[in-house]
């Protein structure tokens, strides 16, 4: 295009622009004096077609508010309540007419509508101005806006900043900040109602608290604390001149960073300027203030100390954890759009479940034992603690430190992260860790649920099973499962050993015997009653395996499933608030209490049995606190040692302690005291666990869930295979012949079992026989002392020994002739069993060898 007809189009536009306003100003005048004869009778005019269009007016509604988080400062309520961090959407707190300074008030004036408390919403003067002014550019806003049209944009930017998508987002501010003249008119017919509304102060008000500041500040007294550490009502004059030149141009002149300053002294010399104009402030206070330079020595930033990652340094995790499960909180609203729209409004103190010195003992702890970073592997640590019978959580303990400020979640620095290890995905954690034995118990209290006994004996001998061999009754379980499952130990086990004795060893092929004994579905099904649950949402796998903790789970998830024992059956869903406190001074309920029965008192007496043997006799030797307060628990560390857990408690709180990788397959025992690490943390923590909250004993497991339903096996030996099958299939288990073995039992009969005789087994387990071969005699006992020679050969003779030799034993001369020629000694002994044509060699005592 040639710059001849570039002009004349911005002549023409100009024009446009001009009659534009022009004609708004017109239809602003007739509404401003005659509202229904505006609407009713220019009707004809497209002006003032889009002028009925617009709805009839907006409420300066309540403005986004800080959020603040409390902790209990120890077990005791009484001892009350600490700050732990402050979260808002908008860092702005909102202040009453008496907390701003005049200054401000002036200088908002004087900058930015100086006909603010003369019109009516709407300055029709400024409007014919701006159109005249803006001529040669083709513009049609620029002086236009009153203070109360200013409003009115803040508030649908401010309502822009609620959208669900940051591209909603951008949309709606964007229309916001539209240039048009249908975006003009929407303005000022809002401004013209809420100047029917409210009052001018009202209004001002409204607008220092919704004003925009740079960043995320938004509101006067967030701006004045964190440009110049003062609270709004203390501002200077130059202070509140440099404050209010910001609102125009946020981007350009905030005070956030150096290279604002120059342009921000401009605009605020300017502001200045009107203020002395208009009479605000004298000469003298004007020359001063003005002499003031814009610079490092005049701005004091305070930066907000909004989010987790401002929040208190050992409980940055935890306050993660709330922000990420505000959508649970039914007193915020009865939806979760609902909830979540009332916490970006803000204003809420919540009293979170939080105990505050027993977080900063076991994060000390777990920061001083499970190093954040090590050159091996992405090494991971948790430790978590909830209160039985309430399921409140009282500590949340990660091993490395929060930082959220990046995309990547930590800016690529070593130790630290923004994934909490504690929580499931959906709330801001991983996708859980694999729980080793830990998730055994649950097998255990499916046997005792089916009325099996902890003294009963299972085999531990069968590590190579197969997967068809389990019953699997859930529908999205997978089953019938096929293939075969090698099960090792991690150590040497007793061929048979007790369920009492396979839960305190944690012996692998014991509860593989156990497992097929139950349905896969109900062990599942006892997990999920204790709120069990995979952390990626996924179901709980039943493949056989996964009784041995393949399903990945979170740490708060196992504590509170642990929690449900040591509470004699119990089960509460983990909750993090006690109680809110709204903007209004109104008390709210916090998180209900949701507990129900998950186990019966008797199956959950039985399970502590065993497992208060684990931290005397068992795996969890090196956890053990040492106070006398009573401990339940059960380790776990899954293959390679891949991850490593510590799960336990007392009547009053447990704790469940993960160390592990986050990414990868590095063995844990290769790490200078890598297996030790959980023990170490556990038992610090729960030492002060039990410390503040105390701990009683456990209740005695109940006498008939000791034998159960096992039967004690009887003596087959002399049976033939199927006397002995027919008897023990009867009685309830499975019968194997074993190897061949020398017997004087006749060919074909039983010689031994395993297990022995008058072991209480558990019905189900296999009992394996040995079969006589029949090829050992009984050596007769010749070397008793009165038995010649020839009587005594004759006897072996008779018994079937052939080969016999002899060794003369010369007596002294002096010995009575009745001893001569007796058999003092035999080799084999009388009474051994040994082969047909074994020698026997025979000790004769003789008055003359020669």
């Amino acid at each position: 295009m040639s710059a001849q007809n570039q002009k004349v189009t911005g002549v023409l536009g100009a024009i446009a622009g001009m009659v534009g306003l022009s004609a708004v100003a017109g239809v602003l005048v007739t509404v401003m004096v005659t509202p229904a004869l505006a609407v009713t009778g220019m009707a004809a005019s497209n002006t003032i077609g889009i002028f009925e269009s617009l709805p009839e007016y907006l409420r300066i509604n309540e403005q986004t508010q800080r959020n603040v988080l409390y902790a209990q400062r120890t077990s005791d309520p009484a001892d009350g309540y600490r700050a732990i961090a402050t979260v808002y959407a908008e860092n702005r707190e909102e202040v009453g007419w008496d907390e701003v300074s005049q200054y401000i008030k002036d200088a908002t004036v004087a900058g930015e509508d100086r006909r603010f408390y003369e019109h009516n919403g709407v300055d029709v003067q400024s409007i014919v101005r701006a159109a005249v002014g803006n001529a040669v550019s083709g513009g049609i806003e620029s002086g236009a806006s009153t203070l109360t049209m200013q409003l009115v944009k803040n508030i649908f930017i401010t309502e822009a900043l609620k959208a669900p998508t940051l591209e909603k987002r951008d949309e709606l501010i964007a229309q916001a900040q539209e240039q048009t003249l249908e975006r003009k008119l929407q303005e000022a017919k809002f401004a013209i109602g809420l100047e029917k509304d409210y009052t001018k102060d009202e209004i001002l008000l409204a607008y220092l608290n919704i004003a925009g500041f740079g960043g995320n500040t938004y509101g006067i007294q967030a701006a004045a604390q964190q440009y110049f550490g003062v609270p709004a009502s203390e501002v200077t004059i130059a202070q509140a001149a440099s404050l209010i030149a910001i609102v125009q141009q946020p981007g350009a002149r905030s005070l956030g960073t150096p290279e604002n300053y120059a342009a921000n002294q401009k605009r605020r010399d300017v502001i200045l300027g009107f203020m002395y104009g208009e009479g605000y402030i004298t000469e003298a206070e004007y020359r001063e203030a003005i002499a003031i330079p814009v610079d490092e020595e005049f701005v004091q930033i305070n930066p907000p100390q909004s989010g987790c990652f401002a929040a208190h340094p050992r409980a940055k995790f935890f306050c993660d954890y709330v922000i990420n499960s505000v959508k649970d909180f039914e007193a915020l609203g009865a939806t979760e759009e609902e909830r979540l729209e009332a916490w970006h409004l803000g204003g809420y103190d919540v009293y979170t479940t939080l105990n505050l010195s027993l977080q900063n003992a076991t994060q000390e702890r777990m920061w001083e034992v499970v190093p954040a970073n090590v050159s091996q592997t992405n090494l991971g640590g948790v430790a978590v603690q909830v209160e039985n019978g309430t399921g409140r959580v009282l500590s949340m303990a990660i091993n490395k430190r929060f930082d959220n400020r990046s995309p990547d979640f930590g800016g690529g620095k070593p130790g630290t992260t923004a994934v909490n290890y504690a929580t499931d995905r959906d709330y801001g954690g991983s996708s859980g860790f694999q729980v080793g034995s830990t998730y055994k118990i649950f097998t255990l209290l499916e046997w005792l649920e089916q009325n099996r006994g902890l003294r009963e004996v299972v085999d531990t001998t069968r590590n190579r099973l197969q997967n068809s061999a389990f019953r699997d009754t859930c529908e999205d379980g997978g089953g019938p499962h096929g293939g075969p499952w090698n099960v090792g130990n991690f150590g040497p086990a007793a061929p048979a050993l007790s369920v009492w004795d396979a839960t305190v060893q944690s012996v692998n092929t014991a509860f593989a015997a156990m497992a097929e004994q139950l349905d896969l579905c109900e062990i599942r099904r006892t997990a999920e009653a204790m709120g069990v649950h995979r952390a990626d949402g996924d179901p709980l796998q039943t493949n056989p395996s996964a009784i041995l903790g393949t399903n990945e789970i979170a740490p708060l998830t196992m504590a509170a499933a642990y929690a449900a024992i040591g509470s004699g059956g119990i089960f509460c869903e983990p909750i993090i608030v006690d109680r809110f406190i709204d903007r209004d001074g109104k008390e709210l309920k916090g998180q209900e209490q949701e507990c129900r029965r998950a186990l019966s008192e008797e199956v959950a007496a039985a399970a502590t049995g065993p497992m208060r043997d684990v931290f005397g006799l068992g795996t969890a030797r090196t956890s053990v606190v040492g106070d006398g307060i009573p401990l339940i628990g059960k380790t776990g560390t899954t293959d390679a040692a891949v991850h490593t857990w510590m799960a336990g408690g007392s009547t009053k709180v447990t704790t469940v302690v993960w160390v592990g990788n986050v990414v990868g397959q590095y063995n844990i025992t290769f790490l200078p005291a890598g297996t030790l690490m959980r023990h170490n943390v556990f038992r610090i923590a729960q030492a002060e666990a039990n410390r503040q909250y105390g701990g009683g004993q456990f209740p005695a497991v109940p006498a008939r869930l000791l034998n159960g339903s096992g039967v004690t096996l009887p003596d087959v030996a002399g049976l033939t295979a199927e006397q002995a099958k027919d008897l023990l299939e009867g009685l309830g288990f499975r019968f194997e012949i074993g190897k061949r073995v020398d017997s004087d039992l006749a060919e074909g009969l039983i010689v031994t079992s395993s297990p022995k005789p008058g072991t209480l087994l558990a019905r189900g387990q296999t009992v394996k026989v040995s079969i006589s071969r029949g090829n050992l005699i009984v050596v007769p006992t010749v070397s008793r002392g009165d038995l010649t020679a020839p009587d005594a050969i004759a006897a072996l003779n008779a018994a079937g020994f052939l080969t016999i030799s002899e060794i003369c034993q010369e007596l002294p001369a002096d010995s009575p002739p009745e001893k001569d020629n007796i058999v003092v000694d035999q080799t084999p002994k009388g009474g051994a069993k040994v082969k047909f044509g074994t020698a026997v060699t025979i000790t004769v005592e003789r008055l003359d060898c020669g």
